[in-house]
């Protein structure tokens, strides 16, 4: 475990394992890198893993300002440069998969293969008069949660995220404590994103020149939106493979580990 200065904040890390090529595991909004805990030490077992806290988020530096997605796109790239473990394998997931792809874009050479499982870009759909009522949906169930944590209710906020937006109907209740802590920990980082009009968008055509192996993931039992972005972006990337997890839905690491660890180890072998 450690604490590095990079592009002016403090961020936290943890690497597990002393061989193999490097990975490094980028979590999505309101977590942590302890949504890896199920996956990442036996990953290890044949790999360097690191994973770490991004900017805002529990045990990495909270900034007082506006935020940016171009921001945590530079923190991934100087962690893996400061550490000395490039390329790296990289895998994402949720917000994390949105990072690692723009990672993807802007500085390629940085990765050895690519993880990503359903990144939340929303902007990406927003054209589409067929899929108009899936985006519709994000948006009434995104604003609940945005006006329960601009009234200073994180917890209500975090509930609201969980079951309307990500998991579905329950799921709150079904997380240990430590998990609904750390939401409400992490909720004034969502509020902050979601004010950030870069964050759940990207021009897929800037993803055409990649050329590094790209798996591309998603879960048959996740809310509708993920689907078809998921497909338009592993469209977007001529090396792109794709991969459904049968059963699973937006965190498959933390509700399938056995399935997870299987297809990424075998991917990135």
């Amino acid at each position: 475990m450690s604490s590095a200065q990079v592009n002016g904040i403090s961020l936290w890390s943890e690497t597990l394992g002393a061989s193999g090529s490097p990975v490094v595991m980028v979590h999505g909004s309101w977590g942590d890198h302890h949504n890896w805990d199920l996956v990442a030490p036996r990953l290890a077992e044949t790999h360097t893993v690191l994973t770490y806290d991004r900017r805002g988020h529990s045990q990495s530096e909270r900034p007082t300002s506006q935020g940016s997605i171009h921001e945590d796109v530079a923190d991934l790239a100087a962690l893996i440069e400061t550490t000395g473990i490039t390329p790296a394998h990289v895998i994402g997931n949720s917000a994390g998969a949105i990072i690692s792809l723009r990672l993807a874009v802007d500085r390629p050479e940085l990765i050895r293969t690519l993880v990503v499982h359903e990144p939340p870009l929303v902007g990406v759909i927003a054209d589409d008069p067929a899929l108009a009522s899936i985006v519709q949906r994000f948006d009434e169930d995104a604003s609940g949660a945005l006006e329960c944590l601009r009234a200073g209710d994180m917890a209500g906020g975090a509930r609201r995220f969980v079951e309307d937006v990500a998991f579905g109907p329950g799921a709150w209740d079904q997380l240990p404590p430590q998990a609904q802590e750390t939401f409400v920990t992490n909720a004034p980082t969502w509020l902050d994103e979601m004010r950030d009009a870069d964050f759940l968008t990207l021009d897929l055509t800037t993803l055409e020149s990649f050329d590094r192996p790209t798996l591309v993931t998603k879960g048959d039992a996740s809310p509708p939106m993920f689907s078809p972005i998921a497909d338009r972006v592993a469209e977007a990337i001529s090396t792109a493979s794709r991969h459904t997890f049968a059963g699973a839905g937006h965190v498959p690491h933390m509700t399938d580990p056995d399935d997870y660890v299987q297809r990424v180890s075998s991917f990135i072998a």
